[in-house]
């Protein structure tokens, strides 16, 4: 395990350094008249350093899901940092002095280039060790979910056993409510690098003394709170004279937020709008030319609070598509929604447009008019929204999305009661960065052309 977190660790500090070294040679050698002193190399630890006091090294031997769009942050304040050691010292890094300009092109490129390097630092620091081995101390259903979690993710990862809390606890002793020595064998039999943790529910002391065994036995813990389900992740931690306690979002966007996504989503859908356009007008003319038929679909969907609204769609099936609909719900392979591998339905030029997702584009119409939100829960036709019942309901309190969650984790494969939870967490958990990573995650999803 220790050598698992040296590999990345070197990896990532290998990828910062070259990050600063290129940035710079961008600013300065490539956009400037200036060159770069060799007294340079003698700052690039300094750089690995700075990311090591902000934790940019230790983190991913707590994660299970090693991302680096989380880190944008933290990479922000990094660039932000280096581009003004470099402008203060300017003398002794360039021969020459960093411009205003440069300086921007130099703040920009580190982050974009630390991002990017680091995402292929994890890529090839992943295929130089094994998957991570997790055991789960827990029930069968958690089992199950955390299992097919890690095969929608594609996650560098694997389940290798389960016990249940019976199997190591003593819960009438109150000393060691925990055989250490029975848990130890199941470890090393399993050869497991980490220990997830279903906290009990009757007896609180056998959770941390569980956690507490783990840690000395020298493997990773990661604890599978049922809470976060329906908080969240983004609670606030309060200290009470030691007593750790979670605040927790009311469930709603405030009127600044409302505005902020607002101003988010006119600015895309303009700045969509006006550049798809010529793929547009190429679009419109192939469907033209495979199918009669017009060349947009608009069908009726459930938006914001109940209110109904026709979605903007390229069309991609024939004209009679609907009225063929109930004829093939007996082959549905959807839970709740209506979505079949093999359509018929489905046009020659639709399916390549279903393929990478383009037929969602005209949506940015419905964006600009305030129906939709770039990023937001998945808009259900009535049929699907009927059988969304209690608090799951509360997901039509935000408008609904061209994408989310539901879709970078791949829409036809997401049963309809894992949707409503997603929804649910997404209107507790919004912020503006969380909408930029899911636009992000977005883009290469279609271009694996998994929107089918």
């Amino acid at each position: 395990m220790a050598h698992r977190d040296r590999h990345y660790r070197l990896w990532l500090a290998t990828a910062d350094a070259l990050s600063a070294l290129v940035a710079l040679v961008v600013c300065v050698d490539l956009l400037g008249d200036d060159h770069l002193s060799v007294t340079v190399l003698v700052g690039l630890p300094l750089v690995i350093l700075a990311s090591k006091l902000s934790g940019l090294y230790d983190r991913d031997e707590l994660l299970v899901h090693k991302t680096t769009l989380e880190e944008a942050p933290a990479m922000l304040e990094l660039a932000t940092l280096y581009t003004m050691a470099v402008w203060m010292v300017d003398g002794i890094v360039i021969n020459g002095t960093l411009g205003k300009s440069q300086a921007l092109v130099l703040w920009a490129t580190l982050l974009a280039f630390g991002l990017g390097f680091r995402w292929v630092a994890r890529a090839v620091a992943s295929r130089g060790v094994a998957e991570e081995r997790l055991l789960l101390v827990g029930d069968a259903v958690t089992y199950g979910r955390v299992q097919h979690k890690l095969e929608m993710a594609g996650i560098h990862a694997k389940l290798v056993g389960r016990m249940s809390l019976q199997r190591v606890s003593d819960f009438s002793s109150e000393e060691r409510p925990v055989d250490q020595d029975t848990f130890g064998h199941l470890i090393h039999q399993l050869d497991a690098h980490r220990v997830l943790v279903v906290p009990s529910q009757t007896n609180p002391q056998v959770t941390v003394d569980l956690i507490r065994a783990a840690k000395a036995l020298g493997v990773r813990v990661s604890i599978v709170p049922h809470v976060f389900d329906v908080v969240g992740n983004t609670v606030v931690c309060d200290d009470l004279g030691g007593m750790t306690l979670l605040g927790v979002r009311e469930f709603a966007l405030s009127r600044s937020s409302r505005l902020v996504k607002r101003a988010f989503d006119v600015v895309g859908a303009l700045v969509g709008l006006v550049f798809l356009a010529p793929l547009f007008a190429v679009i419109a003319a192939l469907i033209k030319l495979d199918s009669r038929g017009p060349v947009f679909f608009r069908q009726e969907r459930i938006g914001r609070d109940g209110h109904l609204f026709r979605i903007f769609k390229f069309r991609s099936m024939v004209t009679d598509a609907e009225q063929r609909k109930d004829d093939l719900m007996a082959h549905n392979e959807a839970d709740g929604l209506f979505k079949i591998a093999d359509d018929p339905r489905i046009t020659r030029m639709g399916r390549r447009l279903r393929q990478s997702s383009l037929d969602e584009l005209p949506q940015l119409i419905n964006v600009l008019r305030g129906e939709m939100s770039l990023v937001g829960p998945r808009p259900l036709i009535r049929s699907e929204d009927k059988v969304i019942t209690g608090y799951d309901r509360r997901r039509l309190h935000l408008t609904p999305g061209m994408t989310g969650h539901w879709q970078i984790m791949g829409s036809s494969r997401v049963p309809m009661h894992e949707m409503v939870k997603i929804d649910y967490l997404y209107v507790t958990t919004w912020s503006l960065f969380q909408d930029f990573k899911i636009l992000a995650r977005t883009v290469p999803y279609m271009l694996a052309r998994r929107g089918l």
